[in-house]
């Protein structure tokens, strides 16, 4: 891309989202297009900060932790701050996937002891030719 700003459709058809969505990003102070007259104008630094968001929500962040993220590129020590949080999050974002992971596994390995314990039931009814139609 480019450092030529970008509207909100290009924007939209880079990124695949919505024009709405990007609104609502800058709605909630993520992004910070310039404006000419109604126009919204993109910039790479907005650029950049997408695809930042979308990386973390597509990671599990929630937006208010994608936004402190994102305004600690303000402070004195930038990489280090930025880096040592995100790698804080990002853990216990690792954590509780895991977590859902293992539950889901559960759930899974259940539900396949209970239809095998239907098909045994149905096969000694004989009725396992209608319950699979």
């Amino acid at each position: 891309m480019t450092d030529t700003p970008m509207t909100i459709r290009e924007m939209s058809d880079a990124f695949q989202i919505t024009p709405r969505t990007l609104r609502f990003y800058e709605s909630k102070e993520l992004l910070f297009p310039v404006r000419d007259g109604q126009k919204r104008l993109f910039t790479k630094r907005d650029r950049a900060r997408l695809k930042l968001i979308l990386r973390g929500k597509r990671f599990g962040f929630s937006l208010e932790e994608i936004r402190q993220l994102l305004e600690m590129y303000d402070v004195s020590d930038p990489e280090q701050t930025q880096l040592k949080e995100t790698y804080a999050i990002a853990q216990k974002h690792l954590c509780e996937l895991k977590y859902k992971r293992d539950e889901m596994d559960e759930v899974i390995a259940d539900l396949e002891e209970q239809i095998k314990w239907g098909e045994r039931i149905l096969r000694a009814s004989g009725s396992t030719r209608n319950a699979a139609e």
